[in-house]
């Protein structure tokens, strides 16, 4: 392989390690808003659910009508 070809390759493969990084920074950006959300909705079904007025079943719990 010439010395151009394998600068060519190389650069190709830099501009792929970047465009990853750039891939999982975003994704890790996203997971921590999802993050947030569901402990959020979490929060909330669990004063709900302490309040007695959510009706909100959580996991496996059966509804109380069963």
């Amino acid at each position: 392989m010439s010395t151009e070809k394998i600068e060519e390759e190389l650069a190709h493969l830099a501009r792929a390690i970047e465009d990853l990084h750039e891939m999982v920074v975003d994704q890790g950006a996203r997971m921590d808003v999802l993050e947030r959300r569901v402990a959020m909705l979490l929060e909330r079904a669990a004063v709900a659910e302490a309040q007695n007025t959510g009706g909100v079943v959580i996991g496996d719990e059966r509804p109380p009508h069963y």
